[in-house]
């Protein structure tokens, strides 16, 4: 990797990048304790609030803009009959998103989010990974930076989520390069495989793997990732940067975090995971960055579904954090 790549970049920003606020977590952490409530009985929604204040650097903060962001990349993996549907289906359901016909607009809109689709060279997938590295260094460095450019800066939260045939066999290559194991481990039915097609994909993400070999977190993205992966990738690393809070979606998002960790240690301090997958490798990975998820509902959707559903969650702990009374406020016997 290139010292003036746009890869080496994103890794020097993450590593300046500043943490949370300690005065903020501090002043949070003591509201929290002078709440109208018992001690502890709003249970994790209080970690959430102080968590969440911290990164914002408001000890009563409010979420007002939150940002969805779907990136949308095709995969030469395909050709190896790794999917239930063919590529054309990622083309066709960006259209979906941008008609706001899909669950992820539904979600968005529920909560307020700012939702935006970022189609990546649909008409040129990624190169088959068995064959030869999926993507270049050029290629990477573009859909990297088309993650970091699409954050809005004046964002309050991100989720984001991806559309990309073929993409869970991606992420489980990612898995399997970052945290070792053996491929059945890493491999789902994905968008409904089966037993036979899991098996095959089993096999192709081993000789994935042979046939690259990469070394290093953003040599994995490049040989066995997609653009849309990294993209994602690029839109997290930005927000660390920004201190804009994350919350993360399922098995593929999930990937693509895994990458920037692997990268430099802590760079998913401002992340929280929204939920568990059915996808049965995402609670692999999620135990592997040690992110508890909020919610365990059996989705296996993607398009940042999960986490998005998961807003509300933050909301509410915010909402709770923010807007109650103190005893002294309410006029109420602390004990």
């Amino acid at each position: 990797m290139q010292n003036d790549s746009f890869a080496a970049q994103m890794q020097a920003h993450l590593q300046a990048a500043k943490g949370p606020s300690a005065a903020a977590q501090a002043e949070a952490s003591a509201r929290n304790d002078v709440l109208t409530k018992p001690p502890g009985a709003l249970g994790r929604l209080e970690d959430l609030a102080i968590w969440y204040a911290s990164w914002r650097g408001d000890a009563r903060p409010q979420i007002t803009a939150p940002q969805v962001i779907v990136f949308a990349g095709n995969h030469g993996v395909v050709a190896q009959g790794i999917s239930a549907f063919p590529a054309e289906v990622t083309v066709q359901m960006v259209a979906n998103f941008e008609r706001g016909g899909a669950a992820i607009n539904q979600l968005a809109n529920l909560h307020g989010a700012k939702m935006e689709v970022v189609a990546l060279e649909l008409d040129r997938p990624t190169f088959d990974f068995t064959q030869r590295a999926a993507m270049d260094a050029a290629h990477l460095d573009a859909a990297l930076k088309a993650g970091w450019d699409a954050v809005d800066p004046a964002s309050d939260l991100l989720v984001v989520g991806e559309m990309g045939i073929g993409n869970t066999t991606a992420a489980a290559a990612i898995s399997l390069a970052l945290f070792g194991g053996e491929a059945a481990d890493w491999v789902g039915r994905g968008t409904g495989l089966d037993d036979a097609g899991v098996a095959r994909k089993a096999e192709v993400i081993a000789r994935a793997l042979e046939v690259n070999a990469p070394e290093g977190p953003l040599e994995v993205l490049r040989c066995v990732g997609g653009r849309e992966v990294a993209a994602m990738a690029g839109a997290i690393a930005r927000a660390r940067v920004e201190n804009i809070p994350v919350i993360l979606d399922g098995f593929i998002c999930c990937s693509a975090a895994a990458v920037l960790e692997k990268l430099v240690e802590g760079a998913l301090d401002h992340c929280v995971a929204g939920h568990r997958s059915a996808e049965a490798a995402h609670g692999r990975v999620l135990e592997a960055l040690g992110k508890e998820p909020l919610l365990t509902l059996g989705l296996r959707l993607g398009e940042g579904s999960g986490a998005a559903l998961a807003i509300g969650i933050l909301k509410g702990a915010i909402a709770c954090h923010s807007g109650m009374a103190s005893f002294a406020e309410a006029g109420v016997s602390d004990g």
